[in-house]
């Protein structure tokens, strides 16, 4: 399907449904969308090898300089191209053919898999070579996702769009839990050259997914160059789609703290890295288990309100965790906080898919990025710097009631009627 969505599409009725089929996730938009289900699957087996050249890097590196600090570096070299990238692929997304743009960043990709496995199997032995690799990584990425994303509302129908976010939900967090898992086996048996060929080969289920795809240029009469300025006064015009935005940032910057989760492993829980690692996976896990039950979505049309509801979900969630002192129910809530933000970033993707028009698409999901990319990020600042659960997690549970109060249409919008 390469139509326009139309958010005026009616949901099928599903009252008549067994009840298991409406509590997971539902896979109408696998079955009935033929393009959509190889870009998924693509995606997911992709998600997967990345993760695995992520654990490997890491080990590559720590094992040649036996540092902390040079092994975080990493997330330095990968965040200023997913930044500056992002905004500008998107901009490029809202000009050129959308499934070329795509094709071009799997290759890339692919292509610094390869390298990345020809110097650890040559034992080259090179930080910089590892640093440069993860730079170029984030900005094949970046340059290519916006794209990928823009693409969805032309690959399914309007009802199927809630669905078809929470499934891209369930394939990103496979890879996050299933990548390093495989990533850290393969690495253990065969050295970091087997997680990285593995990478390679997994990109060629989205090259062929996006091969397959017709063109997918943009809609509109839109001549010349997209500016990425004029994007983000879209956003700064359009009060809903801006409140979406800054509602993601408040969760991320003052209620995630995970710059803490190695200290509260050793005082707060008297544990030790394997603690560490639990808490680091719990929020994946619940968002991977939110997105999994996620059958309901379709049939919630107030996403605004479903979105503040989240955020502070996740802040009361995430204030729980910093009170009590017990492991397992700390590792509840925090699987409870992912599962909240898969729900938010759910609402919040349909938001934008329906209420902006197509050629501003690409551009708002560069946006999108540099708020994922950095405000996870932004927030390891704050919480290292004030080293405190509660006043952070306060700033998200009021940051929502004040967007609330502030912008109270966004309370009421409906996606059966969605304005931007």
């Amino acid at each position: 399907m390469t139509g326009v969505t139309s958010p005026t599409e009616l949901l099928p009725d599903s009252a008549s449904s067994p009840w298991y089929r409406r509590a997971f996730a539902d896979l109408s938009p696998l079955r009935d969308n033929p393009d959509y289900r190889r870009v998924w699957s693509g995606q997911a087996i992709s998600s997967i090898g990345q993760q695995m050249t992520a654990v490997a890097v890491a080990v590559q590196i720590y094992d040649l300089t036996g540092s902390a600090f040079a092994t975080g570096l990493v997330g330095l070299f990968s965040f200023v191209p997913l930044v500056v990238f992002g905004l500008y692929g998107g901009a490029v997304a809202d000009t050129v053919d959308r499934r070329r743009l795509g094709l071009i960043g799997a290759a890339g990709l692919a292509a610094v898999s390869l390298a990345l496995a020809v110097q650890a199997a040559a034992g080259l032995d090179q930080v910089a070579v590892l640093y440069a690799a993860v730079a170029l990584q984030a900005g094949f990425f970046a340059m290519s996702s916006p794209a990928r994303s823009a693409m969805i509302p032309r690959l399914v129908p309007g009802h199927q769009l809630p669905a078809a976010n929470a499934l891209n939900t369930v394939g990103m967090n496979l890879g996050l839990t299933v990548g390093p898992m495989l990533g850290g086996v393969l690495i253990g048996a065969y050295g970091p050259q087997a997680a990285y060929l593995v990478d390679t080969v997994a990109f060629a289920g989205t090259l062929y997914a996006m091969w397959r795809l017709p063109a997918l240029r943009p809609l509109g009469d839109r001549t010349g160059r997209a500016s990425v300025l004029e994007g983000l006064r879209f956003l700064r015009e359009q009060p809903n789609l801006r409140t979406s935005f800054l509602a993601d940032l408040a969760a991320m910057i003052f209620g995630m703290p995970r710059a803490l989760f190695p200290a509260l492993a050793v005082t707060h829980y008297g544990g030790d890295a394997r603690t560490v690692g639990l808490l680091v996976s719990a929020p994946a896990v619940g968002a991977l288990l939110g997105a999994l039950f996620s059958g309901w979505v379709g049939r919630i049309h107030r996403q605004g309100a479903a979105v503040l509801a989240a955020v502070c979900a996740w802040g009361l969630a995430i204030a729980a965790f910093g009170a009590l002192h017990n492991l397992w129910l700390g590792l509840l809530l925090l699987a409870v906080a992912g599962c909240a933000d898969t729900v938010s970033m759910i609402f919040r993707n349909t938001m934008m898919q329906v209420a902006a028009p197509d050629e501003m698409r690409g551009r708002l999901q560069g946006v999108f990025i540099v708020v994922v990319a950095g405000g996870p990020r932004l927030g390891d600042f704050e919480s290292g710097a004030v080293a405190s659960l509660t006043t952070p997690v306060t700033s998200v549970i009021t940051g929502g009631l004040l967007l609330a109060a502030r912008r109270p249409a966004f309370l009421t919008y409906d996606s059966r009627h969605p304005t931007p």
